[in-house]
Protein backbone atom coordinates (compact mmCIF):
# COMPACT_ATOMS: atom_id res chain seq x y z
CA UNK A 1 0.00 0.00 0.00
CA UNK A 2 1.16 3.28 -0.89
CA UNK A 3 2.34 6.29 1.39
CA UNK A 4 -0.95 7.77 -0.61
CA UNK A 5 -3.35 5.54 0.00
CA UNK A 6 -2.60 4.56 3.80
CA UNK A 7 -3.20 8.42 4.79
CA UNK A 8 -6.15 8.90 2.66
CA UNK A 9 -6.96 11.93 4.97
CA UNK A 10 -4.05 13.19 5.71
CA UNK A 11 -4.04 17.36 6.76
CA UNK A 12 -8.02 17.16 7.15
CA UNK A 13 -9.61 17.97 9.69
CA UNK A 14 -13.05 15.85 10.90
CA UNK A 15 -15.56 16.76 13.56
CA UNK A 16 -17.24 13.64 14.76
CA UNK A 17 -20.44 14.23 17.26
CA UNK A 18 -20.53 11.93 19.91
CA UNK A 19 -17.56 10.13 19.36
CA UNK A 20 -16.60 9.04 22.65
CA UNK A 21 -17.58 5.40 22.67
CA UNK A 22 -19.44 2.75 20.38
CA UNK A 23 -19.80 3.83 16.39
CA UNK A 24 -18.67 7.19 16.88
CA UNK A 25 -15.54 6.07 18.68
CA UNK A 26 -14.62 4.04 16.14
CA UNK A 27 -15.43 6.30 13.23
CA UNK A 28 -12.51 9.07 15.12
CA UNK A 29 -10.14 6.25 15.23
CA UNK A 30 -10.78 4.88 11.60
CA UNK A 31 -10.35 8.40 10.21
CA UNK A 32 -7.23 9.11 12.56
CA UNK A 33 -5.54 5.88 11.27
CA UNK A 34 -6.10 7.27 8.00
CA UNK A 35 -3.87 10.37 8.91
CA UNK A 36 -6.53 13.01 10.02
CA UNK A 37 -6.46 15.49 12.70
CA UNK A 38 -9.93 14.16 14.56
CA UNK A 39 -12.14 16.72 16.73
CA UNK A 40 -13.80 13.98 19.38
CA UNK A 41 -16.82 15.95 20.32
CA UNK A 42 -18.43 14.47 23.74
CA UNK A 43 -21.46 15.36 26.11
CA UNK A 44 -20.53 13.64 29.27
CA UNK A 45 -17.59 11.37 29.74
CA UNK A 46 -14.64 13.30 29.65
CA UNK A 47 -12.55 10.36 30.05
CA UNK A 48 -13.79 8.09 27.58
CA UNK A 49 -12.99 10.56 25.24
CA UNK A 50 -9.41 11.32 26.56
CA UNK A 51 -8.81 7.61 25.44
CA UNK A 52 -10.41 8.05 22.11
CA UNK A 53 -8.10 10.56 21.67
CA UNK A 54 -4.92 8.67 23.26
CA UNK A 55 -5.85 5.87 21.03
CA UNK A 56 -5.78 8.27 17.72
CA UNK A 57 -2.49 9.63 18.63
CA UNK A 58 -1.31 6.26 18.53
CA UNK A 59 -2.94 5.17 14.94
CA UNK A 60 -0.90 8.11 13.54
CA UNK A 61 -3.39 10.92 13.40
CA UNK A 62 -4.03 13.97 15.22
CA UNK A 63 -6.94 14.24 18.10
CA UNK A 64 -8.40 16.69 20.41
CA UNK A 65 -11.54 16.42 22.44
CA UNK A 66 -14.31 18.94 22.88
CA UNK A 67 -17.06 18.94 25.08
CA UNK A 68 -20.63 20.37 23.55
CA UNK A 69 -24.26 19.04 23.64
CA UNK A 70 -24.57 19.01 20.09
CA UNK A 71 -28.49 19.78 20.91
CA UNK A 72 -27.51 23.44 22.27
CA UNK A 73 -26.83 25.78 19.53
CA UNK A 74 -24.59 27.77 20.96
CA UNK A 75 -22.62 25.26 22.62
CA UNK A 76 -22.45 23.64 18.92
CA UNK A 77 -21.44 27.23 17.31
CA UNK A 78 -19.09 27.57 20.13
CA UNK A 79 -17.40 24.07 19.38
CA UNK A 80 -17.00 25.25 15.93
CA UNK A 81 -15.33 28.77 16.20
CA UNK A 82 -13.07 27.05 18.20
CA UNK A 83 -12.02 24.31 15.98
CA UNK A 84 -11.54 26.99 13.37
CA UNK A 85 -9.90 29.19 15.48
CA UNK A 86 -7.17 26.81 16.61
CA UNK A 87 -7.09 23.45 13.08
CA UNK A 88 -7.50 26.84 11.00
CA UNK A 89 -10.15 24.71 8.92
CA UNK A 90 -13.10 21.69 9.23
CA UNK A 91 -13.28 19.72 6.04
CA UNK A 92 -15.56 16.64 7.25
CA UNK A 93 -18.85 16.62 9.96
CA UNK A 94 -19.89 13.34 10.96
CA UNK A 95 -22.91 13.92 12.78
CA UNK A 96 -23.13 10.31 14.81
CA UNK A 97 -24.46 11.59 18.12
CA UNK A 98 -28.19 10.66 19.00
CA UNK A 99 -30.48 10.62 22.06
CA UNK A 100 -29.95 7.56 24.39
CA UNK A 101 -32.16 4.68 23.29
CA UNK A 102 -32.42 1.35 24.25
CA UNK A 103 -33.01 -1.24 21.52
CA UNK A 104 -35.21 -3.96 23.76
CA UNK A 105 -37.95 -5.44 21.33
CA UNK A 106 -39.51 -6.25 24.83
CA UNK A 107 -39.13 -3.38 27.11
CA UNK A 108 -40.17 -1.14 23.62
CA UNK A 109 -43.12 1.22 24.05
CA UNK A 110 -46.13 0.35 21.43
CA UNK A 111 -47.43 2.78 20.07
CA UNK A 112 -51.04 3.33 22.16
CA UNK A 113 -48.21 3.83 25.23
CA UNK A 114 -46.00 6.76 23.38
CA UNK A 115 -46.25 10.48 24.13
CA UNK A 116 -45.85 13.19 21.72
CA UNK A 117 -42.89 14.25 24.18
CA UNK A 118 -41.01 10.73 23.63
CA UNK A 119 -40.65 11.76 19.44
CA UNK A 120 -39.65 15.46 19.82
CA UNK A 121 -37.03 13.63 22.31
CA UNK A 122 -35.74 11.32 20.01
CA UNK A 123 -36.70 14.28 16.49
CA UNK A 124 -34.37 17.03 18.56
CA UNK A 125 -31.69 14.24 19.17
CA UNK A 126 -31.86 13.09 15.71
CA UNK A 127 -32.78 16.28 13.46
CA UNK A 128 -32.03 19.34 15.75
CA UNK A 129 -28.82 18.23 16.86
CA UNK A 130 -27.22 17.64 12.80
CA UNK A 131 -29.53 21.20 12.26
CA UNK A 132 -27.26 22.73 15.08
CA UNK A 133 -24.17 21.41 13.39
CA UNK A 134 -25.03 21.84 9.68
CA UNK A 135 -26.15 25.87 10.30
CA UNK A 136 -22.41 26.54 12.58
CA UNK A 137 -20.36 24.51 9.46
CA UNK A 138 -21.75 25.63 7.02
CA UNK A 139 -20.41 29.58 6.70
CA UNK A 140 -16.63 28.18 6.38
CA UNK A 141 -18.27 25.32 3.99
CA UNK A 142 -19.77 27.90 1.71
CA UNK A 143 -16.67 29.91 2.19
CA UNK A 144 -14.49 27.02 0.95
CA UNK A 145 -16.65 25.88 -1.89
CA UNK A 146 -16.09 22.46 -0.49
CA UNK A 147 -16.90 20.51 2.61
CA UNK A 148 -18.90 17.14 3.40
CA UNK A 149 -21.28 15.87 6.01
CA UNK A 150 -22.19 12.29 6.33
CA UNK A 151 -25.10 11.94 8.72
CA UNK A 152 -25.71 8.00 10.52
CA UNK A 153 -29.27 7.31 10.68
CA UNK A 154 -30.41 3.59 10.53
CA UNK A 155 -31.89 0.65 8.27
CA UNK A 156 -34.87 0.70 10.41
CA UNK A 157 -36.33 3.91 8.11
CA UNK A 158 -36.53 1.11 5.32
CA UNK A 159 -37.19 -2.37 7.41
CA UNK A 160 -38.37 -1.36 10.85
CA UNK A 161 -37.80 -4.97 11.82
CA UNK A 162 -38.79 -3.88 15.57
CA UNK A 163 -40.88 -1.22 15.66
CA UNK A 164 -39.36 1.55 17.63
CA UNK A 165 -41.48 4.04 16.75
CA UNK A 166 -39.83 7.28 18.36
CA UNK A 167 -36.55 6.43 17.00
CA UNK A 168 -37.20 4.99 13.76
CA UNK A 169 -39.40 8.36 12.79
CA UNK A 170 -36.43 10.92 14.23
CA UNK A 171 -34.01 8.85 11.63
CA UNK A 172 -36.60 9.07 9.08
CA UNK A 173 -36.90 12.72 9.22
CA UNK A 174 -32.85 12.98 9.48
CA UNK A 175 -32.98 11.00 5.78
CA UNK A 176 -35.25 13.74 4.21
CA UNK A 177 -33.42 16.34 6.04
CA UNK A 178 -30.18 14.96 4.29
CA UNK A 179 -31.54 14.79 1.10
CA UNK A 180 -33.23 18.21 0.76
CA UNK A 181 -29.31 19.85 2.15
CA UNK A 182 -27.65 17.54 -0.76
CA UNK A 183 -29.96 19.17 -3.14
CA UNK A 184 -29.42 22.88 -1.99
CA UNK A 185 -25.80 22.38 -1.01
CA UNK A 186 -24.36 20.07 -3.98
CA UNK A 187 -24.14 23.39 -6.03
CA UNK A 188 -22.03 25.23 -3.33
CA UNK A 189 -19.77 21.75 -3.10
CA UNK A 190 -20.53 20.69 -0.91
CA UNK A 191 -21.97 16.64 -0.39
CA UNK A 192 -24.41 15.45 2.50
CA UNK A 193 -25.01 11.61 2.59
CA UNK A 194 -26.36 9.22 5.10
CA UNK A 195 -25.20 5.79 6.56
CA UNK A 196 -27.72 3.42 8.05
CA UNK A 197 -26.18 0.51 10.02
CA UNK A 198 -28.28 -2.28 11.41
CA UNK A 199 -28.19 -3.20 14.74
CA UNK A 200 -24.60 -2.81 15.79
CA UNK A 201 -23.31 -4.59 18.96
CA UNK A 202 -21.45 -3.55 21.30
CA UNK A 203 -23.03 -0.39 21.88
CA UNK A 204 -24.25 1.58 24.93
CA UNK A 205 -27.40 1.12 23.01
CA UNK A 206 -27.52 -2.22 22.07
CA UNK A 207 -26.21 -3.74 25.79
CA UNK A 208 -30.21 -4.62 26.58
CA UNK A 209 -30.27 -6.46 23.09
CA UNK A 210 -31.30 -10.07 23.87
CA UNK A 211 -29.15 -13.14 22.53
CA UNK A 212 -32.18 -14.19 20.61
CA UNK A 213 -32.67 -11.22 18.88
CA UNK A 214 -29.63 -11.44 17.81
CA UNK A 215 -29.95 -14.86 16.48
CA UNK A 216 -33.03 -13.90 15.12
CA UNK A 217 -31.33 -10.73 13.09
CA UNK A 218 -28.28 -13.12 12.17
CA UNK A 219 -30.85 -15.76 10.85
CA UNK A 220 -32.19 -13.13 8.16
CA UNK A 221 -29.13 -11.04 7.34
CA UNK A 222 -27.16 -12.35 4.11
CA UNK A 223 -23.65 -12.13 5.87
CA UNK A 224 -24.81 -14.05 9.08
CA UNK A 225 -23.79 -11.89 11.61
CA UNK A 226 -24.19 -8.68 13.94
CA UNK A 227 -22.59 -5.69 12.76
CA UNK A 228 -19.54 -4.29 15.09
CA UNK A 229 -19.00 -0.45 15.16
CA UNK A 230 -15.80 -0.66 13.08
CA UNK A 231 -18.32 -2.18 10.36
CA UNK A 232 -19.69 1.14 9.90
CA UNK A 233 -16.49 3.43 10.26
CA UNK A 234 -15.68 2.21 6.61
CA UNK A 235 -18.82 3.65 4.65
CA UNK A 236 -18.72 6.80 6.51
CA UNK A 237 -14.93 7.39 5.55
CA UNK A 238 -15.83 5.72 2.25
CA UNK A 239 -18.53 9.34 2.24
CA UNK A 240 -15.76 11.40 3.22
CA UNK A 241 -13.41 10.62 0.50
CA UNK A 242 -12.67 11.54 -3.13
CA UNK A 243 -13.86 8.29 -3.96
CA UNK A 244 -17.33 9.21 -3.74
CA UNK A 245 -17.04 12.28 -4.68
CA UNK A 246 -19.66 11.98 -7.64
CA UNK A 247 -22.60 11.24 -5.11
CA UNK A 248 -24.53 13.00 -2.86
CA UNK A 249 -28.26 12.53 -1.02
CA UNK A 250 -27.26 8.52 -0.60
CA UNK A 251 -27.68 6.28 2.02
CA UNK A 252 -25.46 3.45 2.49
CA UNK A 253 -26.78 0.46 4.19
CA UNK A 254 -24.67 -0.96 6.37
CA UNK A 255 -26.58 -4.26 7.71
CA UNK A 256 -25.08 -7.32 5.97
CA UNK A 257 -27.76 -7.43 3.24
CA UNK A 258 -31.09 -7.09 5.75
CA UNK A 259 -32.19 -4.08 3.64
CA UNK A 260 -30.76 -4.44 -0.30
CA UNK A 261 -31.79 -1.43 -2.31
Amino acid sequence: MSQAQAMKFQGQVVLVTGASRGIGAAIALAFAREGALVIVNYLQNEAAAADVVARCKALGGDAWAIQADVCSEAAVRAMVAQILDEAGKLDVVVNNAFKAFTFDPEQRKMFWELAWSDYEAQLDGAVHAVYNVCQAVLPHFRQRARGCIVNLVSDLVERPLVPYHDYTTAKSALVGFSRNLAVELGPLGIRVNCVAPGLVYPTQASLATREEVKAQIIGQTPLRRIATPGDVAGPVLFLASDWSRFMTGQVLFVDGGLVMK
